[in-house]
C-alpha cells in the first residue's frame, strides 16, 4: 500500500466516531489507526554502498517501506515527486538540502554518522537531522532509532488525517452530507461581509419540511432519515455549483445561501426549490410518501456596508418569513426584501 493508502480506512473510522468522543474513545481510535497503518514510506540514501546494503538487510519490511538509493540528486527528485515521512542517510549534504526546502511537511531524518562519537552526532544535528546513530551501532540501538522514526511518522500522519477529517466532519452534516449548522454559523456572516464590502446582492432562503414529525411517527426514524438525505440532495441539485450552498441548521430545517442573487431572482429560486423538493414523491423504506416544505426568503439587491450584526438580522427576517409560510398553510414561499433603510 502506497503513501496515503491508509486514508480511506482512517476516514471510515473517523466517520463512525464523528459524534463527540471521550478522551478514552479518542485514545482507542488512535490505537486502531496505528494498528491498521502499513509501514511508513521511507528513502534509504547512502553514498557508501556497503553501508546501504548493510542497512537494507537490517531494516525489516514491517518496519519501513523503503526505497534504496545511492545518488542524492535522484533521492531529492524522488522526494519531490512523492513525500516520504522518513529518510535514513549518511549524507550531511542531503540532510541540509532536505531541511532547506520550504514545505509544509518535513520528514523525520535519521543520520548515520561514520563514527559513533560526539562530533559525528553534533554534525548531524547541526545539519538538521532529527536523530543520529553511528555506523557501527548495535542492531538493538538501530532498531530502537528506526522504531522511534516510524512511531513519529505514524503519529504525524494520524494527526494530519484526523485534523483534516475533523474539519470536514465539523463542516458537514453527517446525515445529509450538506454543510453543517456550525459551517453556516461561521461562513454566512462572512458571505454578508463580502457582499457588503463590494456592494453586491445576497439572499437567504430558509426551508422547513412540513409535518416532518408525522413522518417519523408514522413510518419510523430510518424512513425520516432517508427523507432528510433525499431532501438535502434535491436542494443541492437545483442550485449553482460552487456558488450557492446549503446547510442543515436544525432537525428538518435547511438554509440556502444565494450569493450575488437579488430579491426577485432569489424568489424565483425559492419557488423552484419548493416545486423540486415536493415532486416526485419520496420513496423510503419501501414506502412512497408526499413531502412538502415551507420557505422563507430575505433578499437584498445590494448589501449595505457598515451595519453591525446584519447577518443576524437577515437570518431573523428569513426565519419570520418561514413561519408566516407555516402559519398560512405550509408548502409555500414567503419573501421579504431588505434594503439599507429597512424592510
Amino acid at each position: 500500500m502506497r503513501a496515503g493508502g491508509h486514508t480511506t480506512v482512517i476516514q471510515r473510522i473517523l466517520e463512525r466516531r464523528a459524534a463527540e468522543a471521550t478522551p478514552e474513545e479518542t485514545t482507542a481510535t488512535i490505537a486502531v489507526m496505528l494498528r491498521v497503518m502499513p509501514p511508513p514510506r521511507a528513502l534509504l540514501v547512502c553514498q557508501d554502498a556497503p553501508l546501504l546494503e548493510q542497512l537494507a538487510r537490517r531494516i525489516p519490511p514491517d518496519m519501513l517501506d523503503y526505497e534504496s538509493l545511492a545518488d542524492e540528486d535522484d533521492a531529492l527528485r524522488r522526494f519531490e515527486s512523492e513525500f516520504r515521512p522518513v529518510v535514513v542517510t549518511d549524507s550531511l549534504e542531503l540532510v541540509r538540502r532536505l531541511r532547506a526546502r520550504a514545505t509544509v511537511r518535513t520528514p523525520f531524518i535519521l543520520y548515520v554518522a561514520p563514527l559513533d562519537d560526539t562530533a559525528g552526532r553534533e554534525a548531524g544535528f547541526a545539519a538538521g537531522a532529527d536523530e543520529c546513530v553511528g555506523r557501527r551501532t548495535s542492531s538493538r540501538e538501530l532498531d530502537a532509532r528506526l522504531a522511534a522514526a516510524r512511531r513519529i511518522a505514524e503519529l504525524e500522519s494520524v494527526l494530519r488525517v484526523t485534523l483534516a477529517e475533523n474539519r470536514k466532519l465539523s463542516a458537514t452534516d453527517d446525515l445529509t452530507r450538506v454543510n453543517s449548522r456550525r459551517f453556516f454559523s461561521k461562513h454566512f456572516p462572512r458571505e454578508v461581509e463580502r457582499a457588503a464590502r463590494y456592494g453586491r446582492a445576497l439572499s437567504l432562503v430558509l426551508c422547513d419540511i412540513d409535518l416532518f414529525k408525522s413522518i417519523n411517527d408514522t413510518h419510523g426514524h430510518p424512513c425520516g432519515d432517508q427523507v432528510l438525505r433525499e431532501f438535502g440532495a434535491r436542494l443541492q441539485l437545483s442550485l449553482r455549483r460552487g456558488i450557492d450552498w446549503v446547510a442543515r441548521i436544525g432537525g428538518e430545517e435547511f438554509a440556502v445561501v444565494l450569493p450575488e442573487t437579488g430579491y426577485q431572482q432569489a424568489l424565483d429560486v425559492a419557488r423552484k426549490l419548493r416545486a423540486v423538493v415536493a415532486q416526485p414523491p419520496y420513496t423510503a423504506e419501501g414506502k412512497t410518501m408526499e413531502v412538502t416544505a415551507s420557505f422563507g426568503l430575505c433578499g437584498l439587491d445590494r448589501v449595505p456596508g457598515g451595519e453591525r450584526r446584519l447577518a443576524e438580522r437577515v437570518l431573523k427576517i428569513a426565519d419570520a418569513a418561514l413561519y408566516r409560510s407555516k402559519n398560512a398553510g405550509r408548502n409555500r414561499v414567503t419573501a421579504t426584501m431588505l434594503n439599507a433603510t429597512g424592510e
